[in-house]
């Protein structure tokens, strides 16, 4: 795995996030939040006019849960995530000094927000070791042979790879998992000839 580690360093020098918030953690928490079940790119469109409209964490907290409604609409699930978001912007506001928490629990405390949501302000704004199981992470590292490929739950996942991978490299190895995924080891037709892993893969070499 640290092998892996470093040639993703190699394809891909700047690990980013795909997700464009602009360094503003709320915002960075309510893409995630709209990102379920979304692809980022649709995702980053819609929130240009979303942040246009509440450009403020405050903002948010306030808006209009119908005209809410209707901008995250394009996301799907539109409803659902337009009321977590609301009531988690209040809570933010209310009971974080407008401050989004940089520890697991009070993360977790916020509506939508579950470990992925949490792991991604944990590393991304904080800085703190954290690993991202998004379905990228779990379909690539089942593939390089860390688990079974029918392993599913994204908990587990976290907890054996926090376990591989040093803490320091934890959040940005998931963004690049995440570039490598949508750019060569897809989950329907996998570019495995022009891999650079190919020779340590053990889904390349399975047969």
């Amino acid at each position: 795995m640290a092998e892996i580690v470093e040639r993703l360093k190699g394809v891909y020098p700047e690990a980013v996030c795909a997700l464009e918030a602009g360094g503003v953690a709320w915002r960075l928490l309510v893409m995630a939040r709209l990102s379920a079940q979304c692809t980022d790119a649709r995702v980053n469109i819609v929130c240009r006019d979303l942040f246009q409209k509440y450009p403020t964490l405050e903002a948010m907290a306030d808006a209009d849960i119908g005209e809410l409604e209707d901008i995250v609409r394009p996301c799907g699930l539109f409803r659902t995530k337009a009321d977590s978001i609301k009531r988690a912007c209040i809570m933010l506001r209310d009971d974080f000094g407008g401050v989004v928490p940089d520890n697991m629990n009070d993360l977790l405390s916020l509506p939508g927000v579950g470990r992925k949501i949490a792991n991604l302000i944990l590393g991304d704004v904080y800085g703190k070791p954290a690993l991202v199981a998004d379905t990228h992470c779990i379909r690539i590292c089942g593939r390089f042979g860390m688990y079974s490929t029918d392993m599913k739950d994204p908990t587990k996942v976290e907890m054996i790879m926090k376990e591989l991978i040093e803490p320091e490299e934890q959040s940005d190895f998931c963004h690049r998992i995440v570039q490598f995924g949508r750019d060569t080891c897809s989950a329907r037709s996998p570019k495995c000839g022009e891999c650079p892993l190919k020779d340590i893969c053990k889904y390349k070499n399975k047969a």
